[in-house]
């Protein structure tokens, strides 16, 4: 028995569901739910103070990007100037990838920062506005829909500080955002065009355009998978030549990074997900269960759309608790603005799998009968 959906335009996934299957799935939700209380003992970065005088503290890193922009806007190239500012900032210069690649920081140091900020904004209002477009036929009212734009809204909380403008991750997040939301079976270059400058700011958005090459390899659309395949041919190109610029500017007594095994687990990914989303106004009681259900709610609705953004998360919360350290929280931001969306989702997929998994069983009564 399938009943009237709730938000969704169309039943969840979980409608119709054996009652077996529904129970094993109920059990899953329970343990998810009970692992984001890891978060509870998870390590975290040192709070922020908020007071302005205390910023060099705060955002070092924010800091050590505007600097090296300023650098370049007063004639100096860029693996001079990024070499520079990590040395003087005692930061790690080995290996390579402690270096940003260069991309962000060109383009900027040629902009105003007053258009570079607007950019920012564009690009958020862009995303919403895609993202709009998709959820549209998917909830059935209004109200749900102006919920999940509230939610999207929560997950770009950090998106629209204009001092963060010069943060990697805060552009590749919003260009993950828009590229999942503009890419359809029989319209994907856009979105393939758009994962490439993600990777080209971020090289760890690579992660995202693995995931969708495989995903559609998968359903059958080889163009699609060779399309995203590409731009990750480029981007080893640009890394290759990355790291030999980084060669001609690094000393051997030069510090190198502590490594990335931090394996600080599920737990370390929920935190992340508090502080990169309007969640981190929540206590992390609150917070962690909330960002578990969000997840169900993307495994409740029944589209392909879905099944990525699934995927996504599940890989960089593996890059979170496998690699990340209590200084790399913010890897998170690279998928913070779609996350929350999972919430208004949820209803219809809680409600269907209880029912399914309250469903009497048939019982069979054989009647003997004698002539």
């Amino acid at each position: 028995m399938t009943h009237a959906t709730l938000w969704l335009a169309t039943p969840s996934r979980y409608a119709g569901l054996k009652p077996q299957a529904a129970r094993i799935a109920l059990a899953l939700l329970a343990l998810l739910l009970a692992a984001t209380f890891l978060a509870l003992a998870s390590p975290g970065p040192p709070p922020v103070s908020r007071d302005p005088a205390q910023r060099a503290q705060d955002q070092a890193d924010v800091m050590l990007y505007e600097s090296i922009v300023q650098d370049m806007r007063g004639g100096q190239d860029y693996y001079s100037a990024a070499a520079q500012e990590l040395r003087s900032g005692d930061y790690p210069m080995r290996p390579f990838v402690t270096f940003r690649l260069p991309t962000l920081a060109v383009v900027q140091a040629l902009l105003p920062r007053d258009v570079t900020i607007g950019l920012l904004y564009a690009l958020t209002i862009g995303v919403l506005f895609a993202w709009y477009r998709q959820l549209k036929p998917a909830l059935a009212r209004t109200p749900p829909r102006l919920i999940a734009m509230a939610l999207l809204c929560g997950g770009m909380i950090a998106f629209v500080q204009g001092e963060l403008a010069s943060f990697h991750e805060i552009w590749a997040g919003l260009l993950i955002a828009l590229s999942l939301a503009v890419r359809r079976e029989d319209k994907w270059i856009e979105a393939v065009a758009i994962g490439l400058i993600a990777m080209l700011i971020r090289e760890t958005a690579a992660l995202y355009v693995g995931v969708m090459a495989v995903l559609a390899f998968a359903e059958g659309n080889r163009k699609e998978a060779l399309g995203w395949a590409a731009t990750v041919a480029v981007l080893a190109i640009v890394v290759a030549l990355h790291a030999h610029a980084v060669g001609q500017v690094v000393r051997p007594t030069d510090p190198a990074s502590p490594g990335w095994a931090g394996l600080l687990g599920f737990g370390f990914f929920v935190k992340t997900m508090q502080l990169s989303t309007a969640l981190v106004l929540a206590p992390l009681w609150l917070a962690a269960p909330l960002i578990g259900l969000a997840l169900f709610g993307w495994s409740a609705w029944n589209s392909a759309l879905a099944l990525r953004a699934l995927a996504i998360f599940a890989v960089y919360a593996a890059l979170l608790g496998l690699f990340g350290r209590t200084d790399t929280f913010y890897w998170g931001l690279m998928i913070a603005p779609t996350l929350l969306i999972g919430l208004a989702f949820a209803p219809d997929g809680l409600r269907d799998l209880i029912a399914a998994a309250r469903t009497p069983r048939r019982k069979i009564t054989i009647t003997r009968m004698t002539r």
